[in-house]
């Protein structure tokens, strides 16, 4: 293959996972509307589109048509470049997701790994969008989010070899074929739940959204950005919602594994019913605090996943890892 054809291939595979990364956005900021009204009795949205469906479309439109504002005070290049970041890794994410079996851009012999390693690079545009606003609000919340990202990271790892031990593999492809008779989430509900768990925090979703605390911080680390750059974030937000719930059904729920419909159609079916958990949940509980959130976690989860994996390494390895 020359050259000029990957180049091509590359090209063509980043235009699809682009395009449904935007879409997909689109998709769920209109489901989370509809999600919130049917729990408090309301509508949602009615009048752009057949049952609202293109209110978010003319909302990004609104959004892409707004002046890009830059504070006098802000480190301007870090400030220009936070965002980018923070956006950079959603279609990196969405590309080694495989949907089916042999259906996907990259199914990565090393792909949990990969995962755990990309998702991570989003914290760093929240780290520089709220050390380059030069504001109280938007620093505290860059704070908060790295704080919490780095600490509920460690339960959701220790959940993860727990699947990785008993599967083998960090192949999403084998760790599906591995649950073609018994789902995972039978077998390791104390994983499933600790990741599911961790899954909404790394993700700054309710009830662990206090980076963004618009109670408390106007709305954490992007309070400063406008337009675009503002959107940026809930791209990037929206679609690490959609990449921890496809990891969810990879590692737990069968994947793609299911009677009748094709594969593709059960993956989307169990990913996107995860995501509606997800916001079913945020419309539901209210915010914790600080310290309730790092108290949960370090004296909670942690010990729970650490003793899951214990057990589990000796029950499917007969010993311990290592």
């Amino acid at each position: 293959m020359s050259i000029v054809e990957i180049i091509i291939r590359l090209i063509i595979a980043f235009g699809a996972v682009f395009t449904f990364v935007a879409l997909n956005a689109l998709f769920l900021v209109w489901l989370e509307r509809k999600v919130s009204a049917l729990i408090q009795q309301r509508l949602g949205p009615t009048e752009v589109g057949p049952a609202g469906l293109l209110q978010t479309l003319a909302d990004a439109v609104k959004l892409m048509g707004k002046e890009l504002i830059t504070p006098t005070a802000v480190s301007r290049t870090v400030f220009f470049l936070a965002p980018i970041i923070a956006f950079l890794p959603a279609p990196l994410l969405v590309a080694a997701i495989p949907i089916a079996k042999g259906v996907g851009v990259s199914d990565l012999n090393v792909g949990a790994l990969y995962i755990l390693a990309i998702s991570n690079i989003a914290l760093l545009g929240i780290l520089m969008a709220g050390w380059s606003s030069n504001n109280k609000y938007s620093l505290l919340g860059a704070m908060r989010a790295v704080a919490q990202n780095i600490s509920y990271e460690i339960p959701m790892l220790l959940s993860l070899l727990a699947i990785i031990l008993m599967a083998g593999s960090m192949k999403f492809s084998d760790i599906v074929k591995a649950q073609e008779t018994v789902p995972f989430v039978l077998l390791q509900p104390v994983a499933f739940i600790i990741y599911f768990i961790c899954s909404i925090a790394e993700s700054n979703r309710t009830p662990f959204d206090i980076p963004e605390a618009e109670s408390e911080l106007v709305a954490g680390y992007h309070t400063e950005f406008t337009g675009m750059r503002f959107a940026l974030f809930f791209l990037a937000e929206y679609t690490q919602v959609f990449v921890l719930s496809a990891i969810v059904t990879l590692l737990f729920l069968g994947g793609w594994n299911g009677p009748l419909l094709p594969p593709a159609v059960w993956f989307f079916l169990k990913t996107y019913l995860v995501i509606f958990v997800v916001m079913w949940l945020r419309w539901t509980y209210p915010r914790l605090r600080s310290d309730q959130l790092m108290n949960f976690n370090w004296k909670m989860l942690l010990p729970a996943a650490i003793l899951n994996l214990l057990i589990s390494s000796v029950i499917y390895r007969g010993g311990f890892p290592g």
